[in-house]
């Protein structure tokens, strides 16, 4: 092997080992850049009303920082005290599983529970599992004010990539050659337009299910609503995997009180999210790029294993961006092209 092979292997291996220690900093930066994005298209539309850019960003970020502190004042502290009620209670209502199933056994036939079989053993290794699961979430949420900086950090690129978006983008175009650069500027206002898209609709769909968690939860009577919808809401952010965490704590609760609240409870998050699938997310999400269910599965459980939970949280919008990049060089520049 020549030198120049030697030496090209080398530094693509230094440059992959470089990204990899990095790569909280890298995804920090994509998380500016969809929170930059989402702006824009609030930007966008107050530059309709012939507003200069400036007066528009700071009337946007104002906004935003407007309802960023409202939430904190007066959302965060009563959560803040129902998660910690939270975190006591659920212990408490997952030992209640045994019970309920020597219940089960004394109302269901017997060869019915025959053919079930392992009752017992499934809820008890159910209760151990939620407990550690939900125990190691709420550790992690709090466990680190490093969150808080990185949060911070977000913030900051956000406003400057908000601020002045070109010399950025037209570095990153410089990186392709330049017969293709003009393809490449197609291509990002396709993921700007899809990405802006997909997190307005994501923000929609978090709200209106965090309200109407909470809501149903306050009819059923079940304690701290308020913790419960929120959680609701945040978990809607990871498809697939935040439905079934965030239907966890309120059964747990649930279970404390009866059986029948259980079942209600199961029954108000299967209606709520059949809403989202079903109504929700064809109404605010005609522009984005349909997902596969599998390939967004298995994404989030690999950024997970390899970025932890930052990871898990910008799976989508990273499988959002990507899909585009590979259906417009991969399949439409390179794959249909050749003959």
């Amino acid at each position: 092997m020549r030198i120049g092979s030697l030496l090209g292997l080398f530094l693509f291996i230094l440059s992959v080992y470089i990204l990899w220690k990095i790569k909280t900093v890298i995804l920090l930066g994509f998380a500016a850049v969809v929170f930059a994005t989402t702006l824009n298209r609030m930007v966008r539309f107050l530059l309709r009303f012939r507003l200069k850019r400036t007066f528009a960003i700071i009337i946007a970020v104002a906004f935003c920082l407007g309802l960023l502190i409202g939430f904190f004042v007066l959302i965060v502290p009563p959560f803040v005290d129902q998660v910690q009620q939270l975190i006591d209670l659920v212990p408490i209502g997952l030992q209640q599983i045994p019970e309920w199933a020597n219940w089960l056994s004394n109302v269901v036939p017997d060869g019915l529970l025959e053919e079930i079989g392992g009752l017992k053993v499934f809820t008890q290794d159910l209760r151990s599992w939620a407990t550690k699961l939900f125990g190691n979430f709420f550790d992690m949420f709090y466990s680190s004010i490093g969150i808080v900086l990185n949060m911070l950090l977000v913030i900051v690129v956000t406003i400057m990539l908000l601020a002045n978006p070109e010399p950025y983008r037209k570095v990153f175009i410089l990186l392709f050659p330049a017969f293709y650069r003009h393809r490449v500027q197609e291509i990002l206002d396709e993921c700007e337009d899809t990405l802006g898209g997909w997190a307005v609709g994501i923000l929609f769909n978090m709200t209106v299910i965090a309200i109407l968690s909470g809501l149903g939860l306050w009819i059923l009577q079940v304690q701290l609503p308020l913790a419960n919808g929120l959680l609701a809401g945040i978990f809607t952010f990871i498809p697939n995997l935040g439905p079934t965490l965030s239907v966890i704590p309120p059964v747990a609760l649930a279970l404390i009180d009866s059986p029948w609240k259980t079942v209600a409870v199961v029954i108000l998050y299967v209606a709520i999210q059949q809403i989202e699938s079903n109504i929700l997310t064809p109404l605010v999400m005609q522009k984005q790029v349909s997902l596969l269910p599998a390939i967004t599965l298995l994404s989030q459980i690999a950024f997970a294993i390899f970025f932890g939970i930052f990871g898990l949280f910008l799976a989508l919008p990273i499988v959002v961006v990507a899909q585009v990049w590979l259906k417009e060089v991969l399949i439409k520049d390179i794959l249909n092209q050749w003959e």
